[in-house]
């Protein structure tokens, strides 16, 4: 059984983009982490963005899936 779309009005093309913009602002955050930057809040950064990767992997995978 399929799982309704939990936004009807938008098509699996929209949330696709969407996905990727922000896997695009997830890449920009790790990078300047990486690069040294706001250190002090860098380990709750950090497991934010690791969070946010896992969301935007189940949400690739359900788009994907129909």
């Amino acid at each position: 059984m399929a799982t309704p779309n939990p936004i009807p009005d938008q098509g699996p093309e929209r949330i696709a983009a969407l996905v990727q913009a922000l896997q695009e602002d997830r890449r920009w955050l790790l990078r300047h982490l990486d690069e040294g930057h706001w250190s002090a809040f860098r380990l709750d950064l950090a497991a934010l963005e690791r969070e946010l990767g896992q969301l935007l992997e189940l949400c690739e995978a359900r788009t994907e899936s129909g």
